[in-house]
């Protein structure tokens, strides 16, 4: 089956394993979701990540991290813009998330930042995704 959103499908995989606590999530790899990853491991959201060959598909396993009560750290993350309904925000209007708590991902015309990044170097985008 065709997936019509990767970025929502990578995203629903990795909140699915961690409320299930599983140790690692398994996604198709491309460049927006690599990037995605790598800025959830920067700010802290997932433990590790590393591109695996599954078959002969690149894939990324996503390492899922969890608080010493074994509670996900990633207490929820939704897509903001879709195939459909893109949304767009310049670097003044940035949203913030439970007041600094959580973080946007943000792609801009320097890439893919996090919505504090992209505020500082004072460029805007399509929000992507919002983790809390």
């Amino acid at each position: 089956m065709a997936v019509s959103d990767p970025v929502a499908d990578m995203l629903t995989k990795i909140r699915n394993g961690s409320l299930a606590k599983h140790e690692k999530v398994d996604i198709t790899s491309s460049k927006l979701k690599l990037q995605i990853v790598k800025i959830l491991k920067n700010e802290g959201f997932v433990k590790n990540f590393k591109k695996v060959s599954k078959d002969g598909i690149s894939c990324l396993r996503v390492y899922l991290k969890y608080d010493e009560k074994q509670a996900p750290v990633i207490h929820g993350i939704d897509r903001v813009s879709t195939p459909g309904r893109r949304v767009y925000s310049g670097y003044k209007d940035m949203p913030r998330i439970y007041n600094g708590l959580g973080i946007v991902v943000v792609s801009t015309s320097s890439g893919v930042l996090t919505g504090r990044k992209a505020a500082e170097k004072q460029v805007g985008g399509e929000l992507i995704c919002k983790v809390w």
